[in-house]
């Protein structure tokens, strides 16, 4: 189905990125690199520039660590939304909240997509998404309290949960009236889910396409990247992007990333493979 991301309409056949810009101190990988005012709109400019198609923008670091109020997540996320929304009028701008009231907030000042990473657990979220007509994502996490990690998590069919999981919060998003055309899955690798448990994932990640509902994958420098590949936080470019190239393939649509400029190459690769893209030029054999 074609993708409505607030103002913009996406065919099927159009992989997107969204640009990952974190408003925290201690985000797990820029270390708060974008916490500044100045350098979160410098990250914003860099990454439009680098072919982004959705920006996302989150205040509350994943993983464990300080208490983050909503009103501090808030404060962190809303004003810069709207300055990226008076910068760029038609970017698709998300925010990655799990809280309705930060997402209320976030909406009314333009923010076109929920990008709820915690699995539904506040359920007026998906309420707030249908008062807006914005987007939403529903994610996998495994029943996973937000800012936990997993431990000892075990599936009798990890990808059979996943199904159940997202497309019932999908379905249910879909009943409070959220425009179906902007309901996303998401399989929420490293959120609740070991290292083996994601990897599967991924491998099956055609099961998921073929629910119908668009598929993104968040699977930049994650934990099970440098696992799998024996790698610190800052040499996770290479399996990160072989894994957007090997969900890409099987029909998954949106990629959140941390590398913008190298995953745009890649989706360009692929989808020229797929025959949805033209190459950039083509004269060699016919010369």
């Amino acid at each position: 189905m074609s993708l409505r991301l607030g103002r913009a309409v996406f065919a099927d056949t159009d992989l997107l990125v969204m640009a990952i810009v974190n408003r925290t101190p201690d985000s797990f990988f820029d270390k708060g690199a974008s916490w500044a005012d100045g350098a979160a709109m410098d990250r914003v400019h860099q990454v439009v520039a680098e072919g982004a198609d959705i920006i996302d923008i989150g205040g509350v670091k994943a993983g464990p660590g300080d208490y983050v109020s909503p009103e501090e997540e808030a404060r962190r996320t809303v004003p810069f939304i709207a300055a990226v929304r008076d910068a760029y009028p038609d970017i698709a701008i998300s925010v990655d909240t799990w809280r309705h009231e930060v997402g209320r907030a976030a909406c009314s000042v333009g923010a076109d997509i929920l990008n709820d990473a915690w699995g539904g657990v506040d359920p007026e979220l998906a309420v707030v998404a249908a008062e807006f007509s914005a987007a939403i994502v529903c994610t996998h996490t495994g029943g996973a309290e937000p800012r936990t990690r997993p431990h000892r998590v075990a599936y009798d069919d990890v990808m059979a949960d996943i199904l159940a999981r997202t497309t019932a919060l999908a379905d249910r998003a879909s009943a409070v009236g959220v425009p179906r055309e902007g309901i996303i899955i998401d399989p929420g690798h490293d959120f609740g889910k070991n290292t083996w448990q994601s990897l599967e994932a991924t491998g099956r990640i055609g099961e998921m396409v073929a629910t119908g509902w668009p598929v993104l994958i968040s699977t930049s420098n994650k934990d099970f990247v440098g696992e799998t590949l024996d790698r610190p936080v800052d040499q996770r470019l290479l399996g990160s992007l072989a894994s957007v190239a090997v969900t890409a393939y099987a029909g998954a649509r949106i990629f959140r990333v941390h590398a913008v400029a190298e995953t745009r190459e890649v989706l360009d690769m692929v989808t020229s493979i797929l025959g949805t893209r033209e190459p950039a030029r083509t004269v060699r054999g016919l010369a």
